[in-house]
């Protein structure tokens, strides 16, 4: 793959993304059409694209655990040095510390790592970013919120008993009505009963399942505003270089070097552990009211900077191809 198909690739996706957010800065949409083409795509758009994938796509006989262990291992490396860098390097408390770790480690999966990977692989390179989804979610939101509720009870003192079992509780009941988690489950459901999807159904879904890239690309880049750069500039430009550089570099060698796995996979796990940070680590820092700045600053800049960022991933992934 040479720097002129990289392009290809890579800049229509950021393109669509800056349109967003050209469009949202001269007012020619408001933050209500961002949140509008957010829920198409993370309620509509996206699970329909997994379901397709899942329900219809030929699963290898290749184990997932190794694709996992990669991956989740270049997690553990990039949150805690994103939790380091907050704590030790700019003095922050351990809650903030843990939601910048967030910021330094949780993908923007669905918003960027769908359309990079359906654009640079199509349907084969769908299929093990939808195995990495299946549980990454709740991977995720179980370890940060348990870890982050942990630090606010330290960082307060308190000493009332932890009630695990209600946080996981509402962790659960969170998952259960996810789209995205009852996309994977119903296109699981499907493939095992063995019918086609054909006619008219497969037509809506197609048509539904190919608006959801554009579209979450450009309600990325309307959003971009909302999160802003500069505030926290300093520790969201750290934040953002563990996030797009390191993290994908880790995952990189454990998935080449240490597990071994296809060229295929190994791009797919690299460029999702280079997407910048999702929303959920600003959706930690609102659920437990600090550092908005830093996790909001991380989103904007991280995804600024990943349009550049990618072509040097795409690059080294063919090298190892």
């Amino acid at each position: 793959m040479t720097f002129a198909e990289i392009g290809v690739i890579v800049l229509p996706v950021f393109g669509l993304v800056g349109l967003g957010f050209l469009a949202s800065r001269f007012g020619l949409v408001g933050d209500r059409v961002g949140d509008g083409l957010g829920d198409f795509v993370n309620v509509i758009g996206i699970p329909l694209l997994i379901f397709r994938t899942v329900g219809t796509a030929h699963f290898p006989d290749q184990s997932p655990w190794p694709l996992w262990f990669a991956y989740f291992g270049g997690v553990i490396v990039a949150w805690a040095l994103g939790t380091l860098i907050a704590t030790r390097v700019f003095g922050r408390s351990r809650t903030e510390g843990v939601i910048a770790g967030a910021c330094a480690s949780f993908s923007n999966t669905v918003m960027v790592g769908v359309p990079l990977i359906v654009s640079a692989y199509g349907e084969a390179g769908a299929l093990p970013l939808f195995m990495l989804i299946s549980v990454h979610l709740p991977v995720m939101m179980v370890v940060g919120t348990l870890m982050t509720e942990r630090a606010a009870r330290l960082d307060r003192g308190a000493v009332e008993p932890f009630h695990l079992g209600r946080v996981l509780m509402r962790i659960l009941r969170n998952l259960l009505t996810n789209a995205l988690v009852i996309a994977l489950a119903a296109g699981a459901l499907w493939r095992m009963t063995g019918l086609p999807l054909s006619g008219v159904p497969r037509t809506v879904i197609d048509q539904l399942a190919s608006a959801a890239v554009p579209c979450a690309l450009f309600a990325l880049g309307i959003g971009l505003k909302r999160y802003g750069l500069f505030g926290e500039f300093r520790i969201a430009a750290a934040l953002s270089v563990v996030k797009l550089l390191v993290m994908p570099a880790f995952v990189l060698v454990l998935a080449h070097f240490v597990f071994g796995l296809t060229p295929l996979w190994t791009a797919v796990l690299t460029v999702t552990a280079g997407c910048p940070s999702g929303v959920n680590a600003y959706l930690f820092a609102v659920r437990f009211d600090t550092a908005h700045g830093t996790a909001s600053n991380s989103i904007g800049l991280s995804t600024a900077l990943a349009g550049f960022t990618m072509v040097l991933l795409f690059n080294a992934v063919v090298q190892f191809g």
